[in-house]
C-alpha cells in the first residue's frame, strides 16, 4: 500500500496529467493507424505501377514509370520536418487547419507512402518468376496474376514492410507533434520540455516505445501466419 501511494505521489508531484497523457496517446494511435491505411493502399498502387511498367515496351509505359519514380524519389528524400513546412498550403486546403492531428495526416502519408512503394516494388521483384510464367501459360490475365499470384506470394514481405513503415511513422508523429500536430510528441515537447517537466517527457517516451514493441510483435505474428515457409 505504501509503495503504491508513493508511486502515485511521485507522479503527482511532477504534475503528470494522465488525462492529457491518454488523450495524446490516442491521438498518436489515431494518426498512425489512419495514415498507415492510406500509406499501404497508396504504396501498393505506386509499387505495382513501378513494377509493371519497368520493362514494358512503349513510350507511354516509360513516361509513367519515370513520373512515378520521380515522385517516389523526391518525396522519400525530403526530411520530414521540412516536408511538413512545404506542405502547409496543401494541408490548409485539405484539412482546414495547420495544427492538430488531422493536419499531420497529409505530411505523414506523403512522406511514408513513397518509402513503402519502393519496398513494395522490391518485394514484387522477389516473387519467383517461374510461378508468374506458369500463371501466364495457363492464360491468366494481368489482373488475375496481380491478385492471385503477385500479391499472395509477396504477402509476408508486404506485411513486414508495413511493420517497418509503421514504426518509422510513429517517429514521424512525434516530430509532427513538436510543431503542433498533437499526440505524444506534442505533449512531450510542450508539457515536458518547455515546462521543464522531465517526467512527462519520460512517460511519453515509454508509451511510444511500448507502442513500437506492440506493432513489431503484431507484425511478426502476421508475417509468420502468412509465410508458407514457416507452416
Amino acid at each position: 500500500m505504501t509503495n503504491s501511494t508513493g508511486f502515485k505521489s511521485y507522479f503527482q508531484l511532477h504534475n503528470v496529467d494522465w488525462g492529457s497523457m491518454m488523450s495524446a496517446t490516442w491521438e498518436t494511435v489515431w494518426m498512425t493507424l489512419l495514415s498507415m491505411v492510406a500509406i499501404v493502399i497508396l504504396g501498393i498502387i505506386l509499387g505495382l505501377i513501378l513494377y509493371e511498367t519497368r520493362n514494358k515496351p512503349g513510350i507511354g509505359y516509360r513516361i509513367l514509370n519515370w513520373l512515378v519514380g520521380l515522385f517516389v524519389n523526391i518525396f522519400r528524400s525530403i526530411p520530414f520536418i521540412i516536408l511538413i513546412i512545404l506542405l502547409l498550403p496543401i494541408t490548409m486546403k485539405l484539412a482546414g487547419t495547420i495544427i492538430g492531428p488531422r493536419a499531420a495526416l497529409p505530411s505523414l502519408i506523403i512522406s511514408a507512402a513513397p518509402f513503402y512503394a519502393r519496398m513494395v516494388e522490391s518485394y514484387f521483384r522477389e516473387v519467383d518468376s517461374g510461378v508468374l510464367e506458369a500463371a501466364e501459360s495457363m492464360g491468366a490475365t494481368t489482373w488475375e496474376i496481380i491478385t492471385k499470384v503477385l500479391l499472395p506470394e509477396s504477402k509476408p514481405a508486404l506485411i513486414a514492410g508495413a511493420t517497418v513503415t509503421t514504426i518509422s511513422l510513429i517517429g514521424y508523429t512525434a516530430m509532427a507533434g513538436a510543431i503542433g500536430a498533437g499526440g505524444l510528441g506534442n505533449l512531450a515537447y510542450q508539457d515536458g520540455f518547455q515546462a521543464s517537466n522531465n517526467t512527462v517527457t519520460l512517460v511519453a517516451t515509454v508509451i511510444i516505445c511500448l507502442f513500437v514493441f506492440i506493432v513489431q510483435f503484431v507484425g511478426d505474428i502476421f508475417v509468420k501466419i502468412t509465410d508458407k515457409r514457416t507452416l
